[in-house]
């Protein structure tokens, strides 16, 4: 009684077992399928196109943007500066930098893209976005997702994510451009100047940009940064500019200047 109960037993096993195998719901994998697809890369759910060459349009505060001010001359700065900042300033020597090797203080993130010059705009890969500059031959660095390093030199960290017009109309000024924006926050930048006659940044500074694109009536296409530069050592408030650049049709007008050369 005893194995003839085992051995029934066995076979119910194996009737259950092949009975739940022909009941089983086919995987993805079974049907031939390969599960959800995996979401675009940055590049691929690009909303704009951001690439090619742009030269600086200098259109507000030219004096100041397109020489070296004299010494305390602050433009548009004056109202923002706190006490430390001024006195930074006051004590500025050009010739002192170069001789400490810090000649590229006017060109860290902060202060690099209200300069005239020429911007390369390249993807490096898939999740990351290049951004040259003729004037002191620099490289900035937009990384999406998490973010990556270490920064703590001119161009600092920089985490760039799209900004979609619903979401970039809130807190800002003007409409966001159709199709959406590029939004990037850098931190943990080498300490700098926020223009080339001394006026400091420092390196717990915050400064968040928005990339804008416009093409207009004649052919002609515009990229607009907005940034706010964030900083409770240097400044009472928070800073905010606007740069505008055309795009340019080739490179031949591309020439990398060292700092402190123009």
């Amino acid at each position: 009684m005893r194995r003839t109960s085992f051995a029934n037993r066995g076979a119910w096993v194996v009737c259950v077992s092949a009975l739940m195998t022909a009941l089983a719901v086919p995987t993805d994998a079974q049907r031939g399928r390969g599960g959800p697809p995996a979401p675009p890369s940055p590049r691929a759910a690009a909303p704009v196109d951001l690439t090619g060459q742009w030269v600086s349009l200098i259109t507000e505060e030219w004096r100041q943007r397109q020489f070296t001010g004299a010494k305390g001359d602050f433009g548009s700065l004056n109202v923002v500066l706190l006490p430390p900042a001024r006195k930074v300033a006051a004590s500025w020597d050009p010739a002192r930098d170069a001789a400490a090797g810090e000649q590229c203080k006017a060109y860290g993130a902060a202060g690099v893209m209200r300069l005239p010059t020429r911007v390369r705009v390249s993807w490096q890969d898939d999740t990351s976005l290049k951004l040259e500059t003729d004037a002191g031959t620099q490289t900035r660095l937009f990384k999406f997702g998490p973010p990556q390093g270490d920064g703590g030199d001119w161009q600092g960290l920089s985490t760039a994510s799209w900004d979609y017009p619903q979401a970039a109309l809130a807190g800002r000024g003007f409409g966001a451009a159709p199709g959406g924006s590029l939004k990037v926050v850098t931190t943990k930048m080498k300490p700098g100047y926020l223009s080339r006659n001394g006026v400091p940044y420092s390196g717990n500074a915050v400064m968040t940009e928005f990339f804008d694109r416009f093409d207009v009536p004649g052919g002609d296409s515009l990229l607009v940064v907005t940034s706010e530069i964030v900083d409770p050592e240097y400044l009472a408030t928070p800073y905010w500019t606007s740069q505008q650049f055309k795009r340019e049709t080739d490179a031949a007008r591309w020439r990398p200047t060292p700092c402190g050369a123009r």
